[in-house]
């Protein structure tokens, strides 16, 4: 919220300077944004009284001006094509210093010597409008230094209240909260009930009591529509962030201001019959003030008259009922909406109000009647008229159920005693109403508190008032203790420290994500939705972080970075019998080339095995497989399935060709979503005797069907392998025309080693031999 600091000075002014009331706000809870001065320092200027107005001799877009500045009058060369005599402008004296380093000097303009400069708002740095010198009010006294004539010497303030502090957004609710926290009295409007001067009233119903409890409506004729609105109120309206509209327009927005209550204005001559506050039709359609057409649905609350809806309720009016310059009789309307009624239709709509912002926050159901009676004033008092009765219409309010309070719970939650005494005054100071007990208070809270609602909610506002300076800062006394940290568990912290590594960096990706992705990159067509969503490409808990990980290369691509290694640790949502599974995974992409551009590496793009290396050092040292397998995300034919011990523990692969080419990427990143519990647990190493005899090694290769898996060769040799044979490793695939079609060639290094003796020659080609025989009789393995 924007505000006057001097508007707010009038309603409670405490003995601070700005910074001071700034900060006083802020650490009372709330949050002083922005604080800005309304205008630049400049000085020595005053009102200028333009006297006479001749052309210069010399030059056809000049004037020669005689000005008069009070106790004198000067010569003033001027160029503005609205200066005129009889008007009042700001008159930058010699010596002056304006925005933007400009020293006003006596000069001399085409022959004709210049005393100073009238001056246009730009020139000032009130505005952007250069088109004219700035026109001053005529009771303006000339001579007078326009910093206090335009009180030119105040300052904006952009506060920034929790959305449970709806109260806070108004003049009157920020004036409150200076006084709580400062002790000084507030100083509010006088609003006295307007007597009724005609009788016309319009008849109010409520269609849906239960979204609107009361509505207060009153009829005004007569008003003049074209009636000026008063520098003051512009002045106030301005400096809030508003423009003045018209004098209709500009005081139910002033009363919002000030006091919070949202109001509306309709033209009486364009409503049929009386109002009625109900729920839309299907397929009703409304034209709003903004000239959008909308079609509605029964989620919306209108005020209607007996033709059509005119407005939507607490968001937006009418076009067909606006006032406008020829409206002669108004209906002035207050009301207060149930704020869950309100709440989320600007995010449907694509536009949000002033009013909608409040009322989806809740606004004080106790002054909507005296907020009408404050526009009704202030109507007749700039635009005259005669007002009509207040029409008013009540249901059931809501309630505010006194709410017990102990003072041995707040000193417990607290850690501080705070005096009955002060305690009780704190809450009065607040608006509440507090009646003693024996063992606990009954405090009532105000109609614009709708936050305070249970015992921690006055804790929070003692301790708030109280002063959270005046909380010592004492260290707290506990046993410390070194907790177990079991070995054969890696917590995160280890696995992030694998991870930087091997090279990949850390990323935190939402959560929430795009339906699109889910269907992507996992097949689900029913991804755990949310119920509010913060924005329409966030509506489901993922099911993989695979959506998220893509999203970062494809933004890193984007902007031109040639090589990507992205890591996330993170949970994962889906549906589960007894509710929602949330397992904890860990997921990385490598994009791009293999490693940086250097002169001792030959240039090459990252690919599978590079990513299933990092996979095994991961698990290291436990010994993991790869069984290919097919995911909706990868390459059908790049793409594995992690198995640990024979527990999947994740998926490996390139991205699929279809999703590459969809997410705009030049090639295609490397995949891996890892289980976090299998990933983290694990045994402890077997003991195993190191051998202090030589190792022997043999090298043999065999010719087999393109078909037959590497891994199936494998585990053959590790199941039946003789005990000395320490080590069997691939270190060649050969595919040529001499081997014969669908024919390749792979060649093994096997190490033997004994732990008790050196190995002679025939024990060592008897192993070997053992293992060429399991090649031959499970594989029809040719010995090369």
């Amino acid at each position: 919220m924007k505000f006057s600091e001097h508007w707010l000075r009038s309603l409670c002014d405490p003995p601070l300077a700005t910074q001071a009331l700034a900060d006083t706000l802020t650490f009372g809870g709330i949050e002083v944004e922005l604080l800005e001065p309304v205008a630049p320092a400049f000085d020595d200027v005053v009102v200028g009284e333009v006297m006479t107005v001749i052309r210069h001799p010399d030059a056809d877009r000049l004037s020669v001006c005689e000005v008069s500045a009070g106790d004198r009058r000067l010569t003033i060369v001027c160029g503005a094509p609205n200066v005129c005599a009889g008007m009042k402008a700001p008159l930058a004296l010699v010596g002056a210093q304006l925005p933007g380093g400009l020293a006003i000097k006596k000069a001399k303009v085409r022959g004709v010597e210049s005393h100073g400069m009238l001056c246009s708002a730009k020139e000032l740095g009130l505005s952007d409008d250069a088109s004219g010198l700035l026109v001053l009010p005529p009771d303006a006294k000339t001579g007078d230094d326009i910093r206090s004539v335009l009180d030119l010497d105040d300052t904006l303030f952009t506060t920034k209240p929790t959305p449970n502090r709806g109260d806070c957004l108004s003049l009157v609710g920020m004036a409150r909260e200076l006084a709580a926290l400062t002790r000084v009295p507030m100083k509010l409007p006088h609003v006295a009930a307007v007597e009724a001067s005609a009788e016309d009233a319009l008849e109010v119903k409520l269609g849906a009591p239960e979204a609107c409890p009361r509505y207060c409506g009153r009829l005004v004729r007569g008003v003049n529509a074209k009636a000026p609105t008063p520098d003051w109120m512009t002045q106030r309206l301005t400096r809030s962030g508003l423009r003045s509209v018209s004098a209709i327009v500009d005081i139910t927005n002033y009363v919002m201001l000030e006091v919070g209550q949202p109001l509306h204005a309709f033209d009486a001559a364009k409503l049929s019959g009386g109002i009625t506050v109900r729920y839309a039709r299907p397929g009703e359609e409304i034209t709003l003030l903004n000239e959008e057409k909308r079609e509605l649905n029964p989620a919306y609350l209108v005020i209607a008259d007996d033709a059509r809806a005119v407005a939507l309720a607490g968001i937006m009016g009418g076009a067909a009922t606006a006032v406008d310059g020829a409206t002669r009789d108004v209906f002035l309307e207050s009301a207060y909406f149930q704020p869950d009624v309100i709440a989320g239709k600007s995010r449907d709509l694509g536009f949000g109000s002033d009013s909608s912002y409040r009322f989806e926050r809740g606004v004080d159901f106790g002054a909507t009647r005296a907020a009408l009676e404050r526009a009704t004033a202030l109507l007749l008092e700039i635009c005259g008229g005669q007002a009509g009765p207040v029409s008013e219409v009540l249901a059931a309010l809501p309630q505010r159920s006194p709410v017990p309070l102990r003072l041995p719970r707040v000193q417990r939650l607290l850690g501080i005693e705070i005096e009955p005494g002060e305690a009780e005054d704190i809450l009065n100071r607040l608006g509440c109403q507090v009646v003693r007990g024996a063992e606990h208070w009954l405090v009532t809270p105000p109609t614009y508190r709708f936050d305070m609602a249970i015992e921690e909610d006055l804790v929070e506002e003692l301790v708030r008032v109280y002063g959270y300076d005046r909380v010592p800062a004492t260290t707290p006394a506990a046993a410390a203790a070194i907790l177990p940290l079991p070995e054969t568990v890696r917590g995160n912290r280890a696995l992030r420290h694998l991870m930087a590594a091997r090279d990949y960096q850390e990323v935190v990706t939402y959560s929430f994500v795009d339906r699109v992705w889910e269907q992507d990159f996992c097949a689900n067509p029913t991804p755990i939705a949310l119920a509010n969503p913060i924005a329409s490409q966030m509506s489901v808990m993922r099911s993989s972080l695979f959506g998220g990980l893509v999203d970062c290369v494809a933004f890193n691509a984007r902007h031109k970075q040639t090589r990507v290694r992205v890591f996330e640790i993170g949970r994962c949502f889906s549906s589960a019998q007894d509710g929602v599974a949330q397992p904890w995974r860990l997921g990385g992409a490598a994009y791009g080339a293999a490693v940086d551009e250097q002169w001792g590496s030959d240039a090459r793009r990252v690919d599978f095995y590079d990513v299933k290396s990092d996979v095994e050092a991961l698990f290291a040292p436990r010994n993991i497989r790869f069984e290919p397998a097919a995911h909706p995300a990868l390459h059908p034919g790049k793409s594995a399935r992690v198995m640990c011990e024979g527990v999947a523990a994740g998926w490996l692969g390139e991205l699929h060709p279809r999703w590459q080419q969809k997410y705009d990427l030049p090639s295609a990143p490397v995949l891996m979503e890892l289980d976090l519990a299998v990933l983290a647990g694990g045994s402890l190493p077997a003991y195993a005797e190191t051998s202090r005899f030589p190792p022997v090694r043999r090298d043999m290769a065999a010719v087999f069907a393109e078909e037959t898996p590497f891994q199936a060769v494998m585990d053959a040799l590790n199941a039946k392998k003789p005990d000395i044979v320490a080590d069997i490793g691939l270190f060649d695939v050969y595919r040529g025309a001499d081997l014969g079609k669908g024919r390749k060639s792979l060649a093994f290094r096997v190490l033997l080693q004994d732990t008790r003796k050196t190995l002679t020659d025939a024990e060592v080609e008897s192993a070997v031999a053992q293992l060429r025989e399991i090649l031959q009789q499970q594989f029809n393995a040719k010995l090369r």
